[in-house]
């Protein structure tokens, strides 16, 4: 038994016609959201780069302050055993020196 009027033009061809039309669209939708996927993959990839760079950043920065703290204690460290002598008169001139010389560092700056 045929049918008749499938791919013929006759009566059942809008089926046919139908089925290209949802396949066109859909052909269309999935370009669009392959163009969707691919522009998230490249962020997705841009901002992994961009956190390896900072994680390497903060690590040089916590390497830094480690560092610099450590000098901090020794350097306090060192103004204690000075306090704790009778020399007290070398403890205050060595403190008007620093507060000096900040000053005319600030005083140095603020020309600029």
């Amino acid at each position: 038994m045929r049918r008749t009027g499938l791919g013929e033009g006759g009566p059942g061809s809008y089926v046919a016609s139908g089925y290209s039309v949802y396949e066109e669209e859909n052909e269309h939708l999935q370009e669009g959201l392959r163009a969707k996927v691919n522009a998230l993959k490249h962020l997705s990839i841009d901002i992994g780069t961009e956190v390896k760079y900072q994680n390497t950043m903060l690590d040089d920065m916590d390497t830094d302050f480690d560092s610099t703290g450590g000098l901090l204690g020794a350097t306090i460290g060192r103004v204690k055993q000075l306090s704790r002598g009778s020399q007290t008169k070398l403890l205050c001139y060595m403190l008007l020196f620093c507060l000096f010389v900040f000053f005319v560092l600030y005083w140095f700056i603020k020309l600029r």
